[in-house]
């Protein structure tokens, strides 16, 4: 890409800023200073840095200067924008194979492998799944603001494998797009937990935000007046008395969403080391079993976590399409493992 190219992607405004982030305040979102509502939605910037940059007007709502009290609103537009250019978002194209299960003219599924991220970000600007789709199509589009990320209407975690849906036109990414702004897109998750919830189903209606510890995790806030409106529908499907199996239905898409909230409920994902997981949290630590569960973590050295099913209306037919997915050999085998232990222990 020419300079001249990359110029014309940045849109400067006329104070001389060039924009970094924008965002759209969802319309659940509860009154929240402007401070700590970037907090939550901007990773890796403290709140001294937040709040000099908003001093400094560099942020704004609703094209308005605010102080860092500022409380926002349900569909406010935050805009942050800095005297320097974001970083090029141009995508390398690389070789990359892709598991696809359904391609049509307007669409693609695919089945998304542990261990891949899905776009490029700090620390993984190569080997993504975007990195893949620039190799397989000379041109995807893009939303607003979300520049770098061409096809993509939503993502996986890194290490959490299954069905992303990518949009190979603008009417199909716009459409896919609202489906997901409203919660009508069907997505149900497998997952591996400790222990056995009770009740065997229920309905986790918490607020999740970003920890003000570690910027990495997300974390429950009960009483709602801070983060995101967060919903999560799960069933017991496997009781494997220290374990179970667990499918999770998203009502909403948080970072994290199944992750904080099945810790939350005092049900880790197995081997999930950012919340918990990685350690015996039921059953005894006598060393026959502790070796066992070991031995599971090196089966599936990730959280137990697959995307497994995935419906929506189609963009362009609205027809209604549904899709599901093979678990992944890792939990496979984990969940065979567990079924062998408590047979015969």
């Amino acid at each position: 890409m020419t300079d001249d190219a990359s110029q014309e992607q940045l849109e400067e405004q006329e104070d001389g800023l060039f924009e970094h982030h924008r965002i759209v305040v969802d319309r659940g979102q509860a009154l929240i200073r402007l401070d700590k509502f970037l907090m939550q939605r901007l990773p890796n910037v403290t709140r001294t840095k937040l709040q000099e940059a908003i001093h400094l007007g560099f942020v704004k709502v609703n094209d308005r200067t605010v102080k860092p009290n500022h409380k926002i609103h349900p569909e406010d537009v935050v805009t942050v924008s800095l005297p320097e250019p974001p970083r090029d978002t141009e995508v390398i194209p690389e070789d990359i194979p892709l598991n696809i299960i359904y391609e049509d003219d307007h669409l693609m599924i695919v089945n998304k492998p542990a261990g891949m991220v899905v776009h490029p970000a700090h620390q993984n600007w190569t080997g993504t799944l975007v990195n893949a789709l620039a190799w397989h199509f000379k041109q995807l589009p893009e939303m607003p603001g979300n520049e770098g990320r061409p096809g993509l209407v939503h993502r996986i975690d890194k290490d959490t494998s299954g069905l992303v849906v990518i949009a190979k036109t603008e009417i199909a990414l716009t459409r896919l797009a609202r489906q997901f702004f409203d919660h009508t897109i069907e997505r149900t998750y497998c997952a591996i937990v400790w222990g056995v919830p009770d009740p065997p189903e229920g309905t986790i209606d918490v607020h999740l935000g970003r920890s003000p510890k570690d910027r990495r995790v997300t974390i429950a806030f009960p009483e709602g007046d801070i983060g995101r409106h967060a919903i999560t529908h799960y069933r017991l499907l496997q009781d494997l008395r220290y374990v179970s199996v667990v499918e999770c239905r998203l009502e909403t898409g948080r970072t994290h969403q199944i992750r904080a909230h099945m810790k939350h409920i005092g049900h880790p994902l197995f081997n999930d080391a950012m919340y918990g997981g990685d350690k015996v949290l039921k059953g005894t630590v006598f060393s026959k079993y502790k070796q066992f569960v070991d031995n599971c973590f090196q089966i599936i050295p990730r959280q137990a976590l697959h995307a497994k099913t995935l419906g929506f209306v189609h963009p362009a037919t609205g027809e209604k399409m549904f899709f599901d997915s093979e678990l992944p050999d890792d939990i496979k085998s984990v969940i065979e493992k567990w079924e062998h232990y408590v047979k015969y222990n």
